[in-house]
C-alpha cells in the first residue's frame, strides 16, 4: 500500500520504434507534473535494451531495481512508450495500464495514421503536444481511477431518468448517435451507441472533457468514426434545476441520502462487463485520512488485488471466455489490514467479487474484522441497483 505518501517521480518516454528517436518525455514528481527530463543517455540506453532484446526475439516488458520499476511497451511496431516509477511499492499492472491510456490519447488526438506511418519526426512531435494536457492529468493525482481501471468513471444523478430522456431526444435532434453528459470527469448520462464506444475511448473522451479549461461551448476534434454534435443551449432551459443538481455529485458520485455505513471512508465499485465504475472518498464527513491518502490506498489496493487475488478481467487477451463465466459466479473476497497493534488504529480495506460486480472498501480502524465481508456485502446488496 505504498502510494500513501510517497513523493517518488514518474517518468513518461516516447520515442519512434524504428530510429529511437525521442517525441516526448513528460515527468511528475509527488503525483504533481515536473519539467525534470532524464538525460538522453539514460533514455538511450533504455530503449537500446528493449531492441536489443527485440533482435533476439525476446520481448522485454518490465524490470526492475532496488527502487525503481521500469515498464516498456511497443505499439504497431511504430511507437515505443517507457515509464519508469520510483514510487514505493508500484505494480507494473498500473504502469501498464497508464501506457495503454497515453496511447489512446495520442491516437484519439493526432490520429492512428500519423503514429504508424511517422513521413515527418519532427512534425509528429508538434502534432503530439495537442496530447500533453490529457497525457499529463493520468500522471498527477486525480479524483478519477479509470485510467488504471479501465472502466468508466460514472456518478447516479438524482433524477437519473429525466436526463436519459432529455438527453436521447438531443442526440436525435441534433442527428448523432454519441452523447454524453459529463460533470468533473464522471459521465451522468449517455446514449446507448455512446456506451458501446470501445476502450479507451470511452475512458478517455469524458477524461479529455475534463483535463479542458471550462467554456460554455468547445469543438475539439477527435479521431471517432462519428463528430461532436452542435450544442443547443435551449434545448436543456427546462432542466437547468436537474443539471445543477448533478454538480455537487462528482466527488460523492452517489445521490445524497444514499444509505451507506459510517465506517466507510471510500468505495470502488466497478461492472467488469458494461466497463463503468463508481468511485468515491467522499461518502461520509470523515476528515482523516485525507481525500488525497484515500484515494491513493484505494488505488494500490485495486492493483494488489486486481494482480493478485482476483480473475483477469473480461476483454484480457490470456482468458478464456468460458473460464471467466463460471469464475464470475463464484464469490470472492479478500481483505488487508495494517496497523492492528492497538485497539481502533490502522486501516481495513475489503475487496468483494460477485458475477460481474466488484467492490472495493476503505473502512475506518473502528470497523470490527470479523465483519468486514459481511459489511462488503450488505454494501454491494444495496449499490447493485445502481450500476
Amino acid at each position: 500500500m505504498g502510494e500513501e505518501g510517497t513523493e517518488g517521480t514518474v517518468h513518461l518516454l516516447c520515442l519512434a520504434a524504428s530510429s529511437g528517436v525521442p517525441l516526448f518525455c513528460r515527468s511528475s514528481r509527488g503525483g504533481t507534473p515536473a519539467r525534470q527530463q532524464l538525460p538522453f543517455s539514460v533514455i538511450g540506453s533504455l530503449n537500446g535494451v528493449h531492441m536489443f532484446g527485440q533482435n533476439l526475439e525476446v520481448q522485454l516488458s518490465s524490470a526492475r531495481t532496488k527502487d525503481t520499476t521500469v515498464v516498456w511497451k511497443s505499439f504497431h511496431d511504430s511507437i515505443t512508450l517507457i515509464v519508469l516509477s520510483s514510487e514505493e511499492d508500484t505494480l507494473e499492472l498500473r504502469l501498464e495500464r497508464l501506457l495503454q491510456m497515453v496511447f489512446g490519447a495520442m491516437v484519439l488526438l493526432v490520429g492512428l495514421e500519423e503514429l504508424t506511418n511517422i513521413r515527418n519526426v519532427e512534425r509528429l512531435k508538434k502534432e503530439l503536444r495537442t496530447s500533453y494536457r490529457l497525457i499529463d492529468s493520468f500522471l498527477r493525482d486525480s479524483e478519477l481511477i479509470g485510467d488504471l481501471t479501465q472502466c468508466v468513471d460514472c456518478v447516479v444523478p438524482p433524477e437519473g431518468s429525466l436526463l436519459q430522456e432529455a438527453l436521447s431526444g438531443f442526440a436525435e435532434a441534433v442527428g448523432t448517435a454519441f452523447v454524453s453528459l459529463v460533470v468533473s470527469g464522471r459521465v451522468v448520462a449517455a446514449t446507448e451507441s455512446w456506451w458501446r464506444l470501445g476502450t479507451p475511448e470511452a475512458v478517455l473522451l469524458p477524461w479529455l472533457v475534463g483535463s479542458l479549461p471550462p467554456q460554455a461551448a468547445r469543438d475539439y476534434p477527435v479521431y471517432l468514426p462519428h463528430g461532436s454534435p452542435t450544442f443547443l443551449e435551449h434545448w436543456w432551459q427546462p432542466l437547468l434545476d436537474p443539471l445543477r443538481a448533478c454538480l455537487p455529485l462528482g466527488p460523492r458520485a452517489l445521490p445524497a441520502g444514499f444509505p451507506l455505513h459510517t465506517d466507510i471512508l471510500g468505495l470502488l465499485l466497478l461492472h467488469l462487463e458494461l466497463k463503468r465504475c463508481l468511485f468515491t472518498v467522499e461518502p461520509s464527513g470523515a476528515k482523516e485520512p485525507s481525500p488525497e491518502q484515500r484515494r491513493r490506498l484505494l488505488r494500490s489496493f485495486y492493483t494488489l488485488v486486481t494482480a493478485m487475488h482476483f480473475p483477469p478481467e473480461p476483454g484480457q487477451q490470456e482468458e478464456k471466455a468460458e473460464n471467466a463465466t463460471h469464475q464470475a459466479q463464484v464469490p470472492r473476497a479478500c481483505y488487508l489490514v495494517s496497523g492492528t497493534e492497538e485497539p481502533g488504529t490502522g486501516r481495513r480495506l475489503v475487496a468483494l467479487q460477485l458475477g460481474p460486480r466488484r467492490l472495493l472498501l476503505l473502512l475506518s480502524a473502528q470497523s470490527p474484522i470479523h465483519g468486514l465481508r459481511g459489511l462488503a456485502s450488505h454494501t454491494l446488496h444495496a449499490l447493485t441497483p445502481l450500476l
